[in-house]
């Protein structure tokens, strides 16, 4: 039997949190909805650390049309050696018009359009 020490993070920790990242990521800009997974997935570069260990995140919005958004989510380490990514592809269409989104200044830190909710 491993001794808690030995356990390493689980992949599929990795996934949820690209997944709930990615949707962070379409929310930081502006929607209020954040549409439904079309793809998803996971690459697994080496272990990322033990019972105790720091993992970081950085989720980054690569791309929004009207339809899709594509996320990259980046695991590194406390040595900011990468130890996973996750993309994120999520069907925005329905979602991109609804009535609650805002539109943020260009820096992001100013509501512009709709309502500023904290």
């Amino acid at each position: 039997m491993n001794s808690p020490k030995s356990l390493v993070v689980h992949g599929g920790l990795i996934l949820s949190l690209t997944d709930t990242l990615g949707s962070l990521a379409v929310a930081s800009k502006g929607h209020f909805m954040t549409g439904v997974s079309t793809d998803i997935g996971t690459s697994f570069v080496r272990p990322a650390g033990r019972v105790g260990d720091t993992l970081h995140a950085k989720a980054v919005l690569t791309g929004m049309g009207r339809q899709l958004a594509y996320t990259r989510v980046d695991f590194t380490n406390p040595a900011g050696d990468l130890v996973a990514y996750g993309y994120h592809t999520k069907y925005i269409g329905k979602s991109s018009n609804h009535h609650e989104n805002v539109k943020f200044s260009e820096d992001g830190e100013k509501v512009i359009d709709g309502e500023d909710v904290e």
